[in-house]
């Protein structure tokens, strides 16, 4: 594999007084490359495999023709521990179909490891990945996308504790009832609602991870304030590379990150690591909002000036080296100890960068790394181990009275 590193990283890494690049590992590194990935355990942050499956029902017990998961390519791939995302979109909102959604999608992880117990588990410790790692299954943690579902209630948080949601990413696209959104200019709470600074409080004493991905800048330095426990992003990347997009997170906020002792999961989709698919992206919503004010949102106009877009404007995917520049720099600035895979597979459509398109491929994410001189201790916490050190923390923070309750 030859070696690149962007020149944007190369001057910031050199800054820093750092590398982003080794001599090239012999060619046998690829068979290390293999054993890692089958050796170690590999936790994925945010899979969205359940609300694909709730859209368009396959079998991903079986090989599938599309999307980006299934059992034979996750085995191939060494996966051990996808979250799989509960994700409800902000239209539900202070609705209770947000509840009913959230419940349907547990019922459908439920269902794969029902049609599949030798393949699946069902995960909700530290302890019960690693048993289940043993036992050569795969666990299926649940992540909670958006904490619409709460619903101000409490007694909800307790019951999606008890289904087994073991992080809540606290809003999506829309700010709710919980936190602003680094997607919505309308800072409604300046950072989080005071619901949600009793949320934060009680999801400690559960031992539940917050989760600051899609939260706004305010509500994310609240989070580090209030939480006991170490936070994560699930699903983030950095914004050196994608300047002025809040969604992902910028130098001091992964500093911020790093004091808290928490990981920051790097997203694969091109959109969160290009600076060219960002904008090849910013320009296509510009142009969508002149065409729906001129034509209308769905009209036969704007489909076909929109199908023109990107027939003349191929979208510029990223690559794996870009992505491992975002590792880069999260090393550089607070170490490789605070790193961590959220790919985002199945949730950011056809947008995957070239060699990691599909749970196969985190093969090719650890050649990388090998390649860029990470030591085997490195790789094997960034695939998995950092995550579950947060994780655990989290578990040992919670306090006894809510374990007993939830138990």
């Amino acid at each position: 594999m030859k070696h690149r590193t962007s020149v944007t990283a190369v001057y910031l890494l050199a800054a820093l007084g750092l590398s982003g690049c080794a001599a090239k590992p012999p060619a046998t590194e690829l068979t290390q490359a293999q054993r890692i990935a089958k050796s170690a355990i590999i936790v994925d942050g945010h899979i969205d495999v359940p609300y694909r499956v709730n859209k368009h029902w396959v079998d991903v017990t079986q090989a599938t023709a599309d999307g980006d998961f299934d059992y034979p390519r996750a085995v191939q791939g060494g996966l051990n521990a996808p979250f799989m995302s509960i994700y409800v979109p902000a239209s539900l909102d202070n609705s209770k179909a947000s509840i009913q959604l959230a419940n349907t999608l547990i019922d459908t992880v439920e269902a794969i490891v029902a049609r599949a117990p030798d393949k699946f588990a069902i995960a909700t410790t530290v302890a019960d990945v690693r048993k289940q790692f043993t036992q050569g299954l795969i666990s299926l943690p649940l992540g909670m996308e958006n904490g619409s579902p709460i619903q101000g209630d409490l007694g909800n948080l307790q019951h999606f504790y008890n289904r087994g949601i073991r992080y809540i990413t606290l809003a999506h696209s829309q700010s709710n009832h919980i936190s602003d959104s680094s997607y919505d200019i309308r800072k409604r709470w300046q950072g989080l609602s005071p619901f949600g600074k009793t949320l934060i409080n009680q999801m400690n004493n559960l031992g539940m991870l917050i989760d600051i991905s899609h939260v706004s800048d305010q509500a994310f330095y609240q989070v580090i304030e209030l939480s006991r426990a170490p936070v994560i992003a699930s699903h983030s990347s950095i914004r050196f590379f994608t300047p002025g997009w809040e969604r992902n997170m910028d130098q001091a906020m992964l500093k911020a990150l790093g004091a808290n002792g928490g990981v920051i999961m790097i997203n694969f989709g091109s959109g969160f690591v290009s600076p060219q698919a960002r904008q090849w992206w910013d320009r296509l919503v510009a142009l969508r909002e002149q065409w729906a004010v001129e034509f209308g949102q769905t009209s036969p106009e704007t489909l076909a000036l929109e199908a023109e877009y990107r027939q003349t404007n191929p979208y510029p995917f990223a690559d794996l080296e870009t992505v491992l520049d975002h590792i880069d720099l999260v090393k550089a600035t607070i170490g490789a100890e605070h790193i961590g895979i959220g790919s985002d597979f199945d949730g950011v459509g056809n947008t995957l960068p070239t060699q990691l398109k599909d749970v196969s491929t985190y093969p090719n994410l650890i050649q990388g790394l090998l390649d860029r001189g990470y030591s085997e201790n490195e790789i094997t916490g960034i695939l998995g181990l950092n995550l579950l050190r947060v994780w655990e923390q989290v578990e040992q923070l919670a306090t006894p009275v809510a374990k007993t309750v939830s138990d």
